[in-house]
């Protein structure tokens, strides 16, 4: 069974059924074995709220967007190196990995540079040899020691070849293959190479003076080469204030294109909180996990979330005519001759004879009430019917009385401004190269609302030029009188009037018996632009 998180999206500005549904359908599929979640795009209007409240549900994750994101990417996660490895670490650190850079981090993981093959072999041929700060702990490492005797954690200091102590550098660090050294305060460490014996004189000397003293098999040559890459990767790193970095919520798209500015093979990724979460490389960008979605209530990709083409879409569950979204698969598609989606839903739990819960049932029953305006709107069926009246009867309610106290919450839009009036109910549509706008509000009273008249056409005529709407309305509609009154863009004037076959046309005008977008309206105005 697919357990990776599924989105469960209805339309942009959501209404009660794409809502509703999409939290319906969420439990449905969970009680499956499926990993979902339900969300919507955008704020909920005031009748969806009081559904939401009535049946006690938390309002669903908000989702900007499904774009592809860094974190989408299989890189190189967790892959990340302390600032107090040694050079020789990173190096082995990096080959392993197949990198060319691998960033450097210090406590709690915060982030803290980058090094890369470039600084050490820059390290290595050019830096200086004789300068050596690590830790007693790295030396042993790299030269497979043994520890002889140890007084400090920390070495600092230069290395010389030879057995002049009288170098005038304090701390050195000598490398000796005899037991005829001089002891002064200036020296660190003794290196004894390829197992030499040690003279309990020698040893009384170094324990006298608190020499710290390493032995290896190593000879000579092979520790002056490997000492070098003791040192610490910290002092060699790329600051990370200078360094470039992604966040792991960064979008992919915006890495293609800041990373072609800057033309490097590896960026650390962080958090927010500065955290390092591994690195990425050019080639992982190959490898990406798309975020999965389920669409309800829709299948258009205006009216769909942002970044749905970077997503995979697995299913579709709606009843408005098929839209333009486009898959690069075979997936479910169910779309049925209903009113609402919810009714949809309704069938699937008796298909997969999942029983529904009562609070499910009440907010499946809330968007068949929405959706057909209590069974008065042309779109409602029988299945509609049947399954509204089972739904009430578990969710323990009478959906007349509850349907006219939700449906009431919705229509009362005295405190919206024209913005807030076009943008709760609104979807878009493409004909072609035509672009449909369609909102629409249910209204108790058509005389509050007519002497904002002016603002409404002004806005519409505004928004129309600017978006390049070829067609661009607001319904209100009077379910309890059975009729709508239009606003439109001037430009779309001889559409409306022809759409709706009226012998002449004002702003606002009354238009009997038209209450339904789906069945009325957008087809009307669509046999028009055909």
């Amino acid at each position: 069974m697919n357990k990776k998180r599924i989105f469960i999206i209805g339309h942009k500005n959501p209404d009660t059924d794409s809502v509703c549904s999409a939290i319906g359908l969420s439990y449905l599929k969970n009680k499956l074995g499926y990993n979902t979640i339900p969300c919507i795009l955008g704020g909920i209007n005031s009748e969806t709220k009081y559904a939401l409240d009535y049946f006690k549900f938390k309002l669903p994750l908000h989702l900007n967007d499904v774009k592809l994101q860094i974190r989408d990417v299989n890189y190189h996660k967790n892959n990340y190196i302390d600032k107090n490895s040694t050079l020789k670490y990173a190096l082995d650190y990096m080959n392993k990995y197949s990198l060319t850079g691998i960033p450097v981090v210090e406590e709690k993981n915060k982030y803290f540079g980058l090094i890369t093959l470039k600084e050490i072999a820059g390290e290595v041929i050019n830096g200086n040899f004789y300068k050596i700060d690590t830790s007693y702990g790295n030396i042993i490492d790299i030269l497979n020691g043994n520890k002889v005797l140890k007084y400090d954690k920390e070495i600092k200091g230069t290395l010389i070849t030879n057995n002049n102590t009288n170098n005038k550098t304090n701390n050195l660090i000598l490398i000796s293959n005899n037991n005829d050294i001089v002891i002064n305060s200036k020296v660190k460490l003794i290196i004894f190479v390829s197992n030499q014996n040690i003279s309990n004189s020698l040893l009384n000397k170094l324990r006298k003076n608190k020499i710290n003293a390493i032995r290896t098999s190593y000879d000579y040559y092979e520790v002056s080469k490997l000492l070098t890459l003791s040192n610490y990767v910290k002092n060699f790193v790329i600051n990370k204030n200078d360094s470039i970095t992604f966040n792991e919520i960064d979008y992919l798209s915006d890495y293609y294109d800041r990373s072609k500015q800057y033309n490097h093979t590896n960026y650390p990724i962080i958090n927010s909180k500065r955290e390092c979460k591994g690195v990425l490389s050019v080639t992982d960008t190959n490898n990406v996990e798309r975020k999965q979605v389920i669409l309800v209530d829709h299948n258009n990709i205006s009216q769909s979330v942002e970044g749905l083409e970077e997503a995979d879409i697995i299913e579709v569950f709606d009843h408005h005519n098929i839209g333009d979204i486009v898959t690069k698969k075979p997936i479910n598609f169910r779309n049925t001759n209903c009113g609402c989606t919810a009714t949809m839903i309704y069938e699937m739990y008796n298909e997969n004879l999942v029983e529904v819960p009562k609070n499910i049932a009440g907010i499946l029953a809330s968007a068949i009430i929405s959706d057909t305006l209590l069974l008065t709107s042309p779109t409602s069926t029988l299945k509609d019917r049947e399954a509204l009246e089972r739904l009430s009867i578990i969710a323990g309610i009478n959906y007349k009385d509850y349907g006219m106290k939700m449906l009431k919450k919705g229509m009362n839009i005295s405190n919206l401004s024209v913005e807030q009036m076009m943008n709760k109910d609104f979807k878009t549509y493409k004909i072609d190269d035509k672009l449909i706008g369609i909102a629409q509000l249910l209204i108790l009273d058509f005389k509050s609302i007519k002497n904002r008249s002016n603002e409404i056409i002004d806005y519409i005529n505004t928004l129309s030029k600017k978006e390049g709407f070829k067609v661009l309305t607001l319904f209100l509609t009077d379910v309890f009188d059975n009729e709508s009154y239009c606003f439109y863009n001037k430009d779309a004037e001889e559409i409306i009037k022809n759409s709706f076959h009226l012998t002449k046309i004002n702003e606002g005008i009354k238009l009997n018996g038209i209450l339904s977008r789906k069945a009325q309206i957008l087809p009307y105005i669509m046999d028009i632009l055909d």
